[in-house]
């Protein structure tokens, strides 16, 4: 799996159906691909639930988005997994199967969701718009195979 977060003052999710947002946490593009499995979707949550971003009364980045009391926004993005090395348009064979990437997918926001956090989600497999005001900004890419942060 690879997950994109990036720590936001606010961010939203929009398609023709659905307006989802945040205020203060992550914004969390998860890519899954494929031969992921629930294991490296636990590592993941475990490791972004307690990855201390978030400043302190003194400035340093010494807080988790626990004990700041944030929220995440988790976006499905397969194009994560896209693979540039010939031509000029991206191939996504590295990329899960749509159906179980969906679930693990949701599986992963189920754990993100055992934290007590507030979770909220665009919808798979559809066009969003994205508005994301990044804070820092602070962006980390983490990634987990075989069940170990890469």
């Amino acid at each position: 799996m690879k997950i994109v977060v990036q720590r936001v003052k606010s961010a939203a999710v929009t398609n023709a159906t659905v307006h989802r947002e945040i205020a203060k946490g992550f914004c969390l593009l998860v890519g899954i691909g494929n031969g992921d499995t629930i294991t490296d979707a636990e590592v993941l949550a475990k490791k972004i639930v307690n990855a201390r971003i978030f400043e302190d009364d003194a400035g340093k980045l010494n807080l988790n988005i626990q004990q700041i009391k944030g929220a995440i926004l988790s976006i499905s993005q397969f194009t994560l997994y896209a693979d540039v090395k010939k031509g000029n348009r991206p191939g996504f064979s590295n990329a899960m199967a749509p159906d179980e990437a969906n679930a693990l997918y949701e599986k992963f926001n189920d754990i993100l969701r055992t934290y007590e956090l507030p979770v909220e989600t665009g919808v798979f497999g559809t066009d969003m718009l994205i508005d994301i005001q990044n804070d820092g900004p602070v962006t980390i890419i983490y990634e987990s195979e075989n069940g170990k942060i890469l």
